[in-house]
């Protein structure tokens, strides 16, 4: 859109929106950043990744922080960007998804406290919600779903081989 406005003799206009893009990015990279370390940290104070994931240093989880930095920059520099961003965009779309049609059995189950914020058209909302994301998903390439799901198969070797046995669920099984 900027290189468009700037050839219509609008680069004032051009530049404004420059400024905006790489301020979104921005933010969109400290995002990232700040909830991966954080989901990171989580997963490996549950156990489920090496505790060495869940030390915290000055109210930071520093572990986790400095890693996913460190698979940022790496993927960053390996991987061209339109892969990073349908990378991104399906990992996206996959989470919504998921969170949309936890909702349906999260509300029906009795033992769940239900007394915060309910999702206004209930069930309908998150039907509607999990089928757009599926919608958006078959949009994307081929080769994003076969990066993703390397990606997922990476995830899972490490849930079997480490996680399964060292994470909270499976201390109390034990017990």
């Amino acid at each position: 859109v900027a290189f468009a406005l700037s050839a219509v003799h609008l680069r004032s206009v051009g530049g404004i929106i420059s400024v905006g893009a790489l301020a979104g990015m921005f933010t969109m990279m400290v995002t990232m950043i700040y909830s991966s370390s954080r989901l990171i940290y989580a997963i490996g104070r549950d156990g489920l990744l090496p505790r060495w994931f869940g030390h915290v240093k000055g109210h930071l989880p520093e572990n986790a922080l400095w890693t996913v930095v460190l698979i940022i920059a790496i993927m960053g520099g390996l991987v061209p960007l339109t892969q990073l961003v349908n990378l991104v965009n399906i990992g996206t779309l996959i989470a919504f998804a998921l969170v949309s049609i936890g909702i349906i059995p999260l509300r029906r189950h009795q033992a769940f406290n239900n007394e915060g914020f309910k999702v206004p058209g209930y069930p309908v909302t998150p039907i509607i919600s999990f089928l757009f994301c599926l919608l958006l998903m078959t949009q994307l390439s081929v080769e994003t779903w076969i990066m993703s799901l390397i990606w997922f198969a990476f995830g899972l070797v490490i849930y079997f081989s480490y996680g399964i046995r060292h994470g909270h669920v499976a201390e109390k099984r034990i017990e």
